[in-house]
């Protein structure tokens, strides 16, 4: 097996081992983080129902310029929570993916928890 391909598995794997532990804990909707190398997004989802009730992404963040990513991913926070609020969501379980708690995944659920939202 080639090292990419196995590198896609494990991913894949820790992202389903992460997922599974918040369906299973949780009957709240999740707050699910996607990281690109260039963007990143973020949406409230309810399983329940299959519905996204707010979502946000660095794609809407105006005036990007000189801005680290971090930064961005503050914004993106910031945003998604208070699209959340909006929408009566006040409490979610953070699925961060395959990908670590470090750097703009925890600068993103940082800023969502100081926009409201209780993770």
């Amino acid at each position: 097996m080639n090292s990419v391909k196995k590198h896609n598995q494990v991913k894949m794997r820790r992202a389903k081992r992460v997922r599974n532990r918040i369906k299973s804990v949780s009957p709240r909707p999740r707050l699910s983080v996607f990281r690109s190398n260039i963007h990143i997004y973020a949406q409230i989802i309810d399983d329940a129902t299959g519905k996204t009730l707010a979502s946000a992404s660095s794609l809407e963040i105006k005036n990007k310029g000189k801005i680290k990513k971090a930064d961005i991913a503050k914004a993106v926070g910031k945003t998604l929570a208070e699209k959340a609020v909006k929408a009566g969501v006040k409490e979610a379980a953070f699925d961060r993916g395959n990908y670590r708690y470090h750097g703009r995944v925890k600068a993103l659920a940082e800023a969502a928890r100081e926009g409201g939202l209780k993770l």
